[in-house]
């Protein structure tokens, strides 16, 4: 079929294939998926980094068996202490009672220490317990040595089991991962592991199990719940011929699929990479608490010696009153409670951003995110459908529905884009048999005999031929002729999204200032959907490269400290997706080329999760700067109070263990929204 109504979103899309490879990750964000690698590590990283951040453990890598150690270690330790403070002992008998328990509790924290110090790490967390509590030892204060190692343990052992919680979370969140797959192979089915699959395999998926594997159904009728991956919650059917994407659930029928690839390409694994790879890209607010750790333990060592030390030699002061008292200020000023928090605020974030369909690349794209300022889409695909739809019938000396009837079978044959639009209108079964003949004239339209009728379906010319009327000048229509009489016409266009105009309006909500639209459609067709939405520039008729050229110019004109996003549909704008402060791909699941372009992966069609996105970010932002000032403001005030002498032991091991604990809990809020 020769329709002279081709739609300019195609030509965008030849254009943009075209080009579309050539881009070049030239912003700051490399993106380096390795296929292929061993999946079944834990994918997450542990809410402490260990790159000499000062804090002297692993916080969160600890398993079950490990945590039930600590605890009987904890409980041994306790009772030994409480032993120790019944028994009527004195020197170095009492010393002797004190320190099986300090030892029993302490030993791992005074190895972590000595090991740091061989390996030149000196000023970490196992290195400010181990001096204060044998300081306190030296100076005869024997129950509160064993506390600072007991409460420390107790300390680590609540943070651990926080930290293991929240990435069990989200790993439950993204437990996509498929345990096996059924392959069908001479008339048996075996099950494997999805990554033995071939391409061209076949699988068995049942209801109830996982698609193990991107690919085609070729038998079978079933509904899939994808909202693991789209965070969708209504099941999307899918019959013979239609693409699924591994991940899904099957949920009602038995269906055989044709693999498209192997497990290392599929849905799945990508998702899992990115969540894994997510935590490497660190946060500016991450990144300045590590930077903040190196500097900061050093500096309160100093501190503490210099409050140690001053006092006694310059005013005659007790050398073991302000020993006992720099020993308090080394166990406050332990920076545990931010270089744990802070990680793991971020961290929880990107796994609540999965939970709700949004792949974030980065704990800095959460903060981009924050910042943004202006946001820049492409049309089709993102703010429209990206297919030809019929928006109204007008009939004339017909009903619509019997027009639309006949052009359905009239147009039964063809695959061509707005034939297809026609058959979703019609909305039932085409009978071909009705159809007795049909001639395609290029540049005109199609004539065919339908139930005995002559049907002709084109542009204006066709009807002046067929019907010998000249239509007026209709934007996007098709006209219709039957029995050598005018018919009226359709009018087909790409349809906005039902959500875009709201998603524009929540985004302005949020502040951001500048919403700007760029599409190589038609200035007519850009104009009509730019209407029907809040936006506040539209530029059409542009080539990918003169998309890559306005954002340059949108870039240069943005406030400092902002950022720009671009949304776009991710197959086709790689160039502008690369060059953004933030790309965002908008229905990527399943894309290999959004997968690896762009910044944010929105999993669905819905344009509402890009303001999802930025509540989220800006959520998790908000709860780590919570954690960072309640962290300093309590360690700084009773760092005060312990140099007054007001603070003791005890309130020091608080502000210790307490901070942080309640600085994790309060980082998990974030894997809710």
């Amino acid at each position: 079929m020769s329709h002279e109504h081709e739609h300019e979103h195609e030509r965008e899309h030849h254009h943009e294939h075209e080009h579309g490879h050539e881009h070049h990750h030239e912003h700051e964000h490399h993106h380096k998926h390795e296929h292929g690698h061993d999946h079944h590590h834990e994918h997450g990283h542990c809410g402490c980094h260990e790159d000499g951040c000062g804090c002297g453990h692993t916080h969160g890598g600890s398993g079950a068996k490990e945590r039930r150690e600590a605890l009987i270690r904890i409980i041994v330790g306790a009772a030994l202490l409480i032993a120790a403070l019944l028994l009527p002992l004195e020197g170095a008998w009492r010393l002797i009672a004190f320190l099986v328990p300090y030892l029993a509790v302490g030993y791992e924290t005074l190895l972590r220490a000595v090991r740091g110090i061989l390996r030149g790490e000196v000023f970490d967390e196992a290195f400010l317990m181990s001096v204060a509590s044998i300081g306190a030892l030296c100076i005869g204060e024997y129950p509160e040595a064993v506390a600072v190692m007991l409460f420390n343990q107790i300390g680590e052992l609540f943070e651990d089991t926080a930290v293991d919680k929240s990435r069990d979370a989200i790993r439950d969140l993204m437990d996509i991962r498929p345990d096996h797959a059924n392959l069908e192979k001479d008339g048996q089915i075996t099950a494997v592991s999805p990554e033995d699959v071939k391409p061209g395999d076949i699988l068995v998926v049942r209801p109830g199990e996982r698609v193990p594997l991107d690919g085609e159904v070729i038998s079978g009728q079933s509904t899939l719940d994808t909202s693991s991956l789209t965070g969708e919650s209504v099941p999307r059917s899918v019959d013979a011929g239609e693409q699924v994407v591994s991940g899904c659930v099957n949920l009602t029928g038995v269906l055989r699929v044709r693999a498209n690839g192997t497990y290392a390409e599929s849905t799945v694994s990508r998702i899992l990479e990115l969540v894994e790879e997510a935590g490497e890209r660190k946060a500016q607010t991450e990144s300045l608490i590590s930077r903040f750790a190196r500097r900061y333990t050093p500096i309160v060592c100093l501190l503490a010696l210099l409050v140690c030390v001053v006092p006694p030699l310059l005013f005659g002061q007790p050398f073991a009153l302000w020993l006992r008292r720099a020993l308090i200020f080394l166990v406050i000023s332990c920076p545990c409670a931010l270089v744990l928090s802070v990680p793991l605020t971020f961290y929880a974030g990107i796994g609540c951003a999965g939970k709700n369909g949004i792949l974030i690349k980065g704990s800095n794209l959460l903060e981009s995110l924050c910042a943004c300022d202006t946001v820049v889409f492409d049309k089709t695909g993102t703010l429209t459908r990206g297919r030809m739809s019929v928006t109204a019938v007008h009939a004339e000396g017909i009903r619509e529905q019997e027009l639309l009837q006949l052009a359905a079978h009239a147009e039964g044959l063809s695959t061509h884009p707005i034939a297809q639009a026609i058959r979703t209108a019609y909305g039932r079964p085409i009978e071909n048999v009705r159809m007795t003949a049909a001639h395609e004239e290029a540049g005109y339209g199609i004539e065919a005999v339908v139930d005995g009728r002559k049907v002709a379906l084109g542009n204006a010319r066709l009807m002046e031929k067929a019907a010998g009327v000249k239509p007026g000048a209709i934007e996007n229509c098709v006209f219709a002729a039957v029995d050598g009489k005018y018919a009226g016409y359709f009018v087909i266009e790409d349809a906005v999204k039902p959500g875009a105009a709201e998603a524009i309006r929540a985004l302005k909500a949020l502040g951001v200032r500048r919403t700007v639209m760029l599409t190589g459609d038609r200035e007519e067709a850009a104009r009509n959907v730019a209407a029907q939405m809040p936006l506040d520039e539209v530029h059409a008729g542009l080539l990918p490269q003169d998309k890559v050229a306005r954002v340059e110019q949108l870039l240069a004109g943005k406030p400092e400290k902002t950022a720009l996003a671009f949304v776009g549909d991710g197959v086709n704008d790689a160039p502008v997706l690369a060059r953004a402060d933030v790309g965002v791909a908008m229905g990527a699941l399943g894309s290999d080329a959004a997968v690896e372009a762009a910044d944010v992966v929105l999993m669905d069609d819905d344009p509402a999760r890009l303001p999802l996105a930025m509540r989220i970010a800006r959520r998790t932002r908000g709860i780590a700067w919570q954690n960072i000032a309640f962290a300093l403001g309590v360690k700084v005030l009773i760092m005060i109070l312990g140099v007054l002498g007001v603070a003791n032991m005890w309130l020091a091991v608080f502000a210790d263990v307490g901070v942080s604990v309640i600085a994790v809990l309060n980082a998990t809020r974030a894997m809710r929204i």
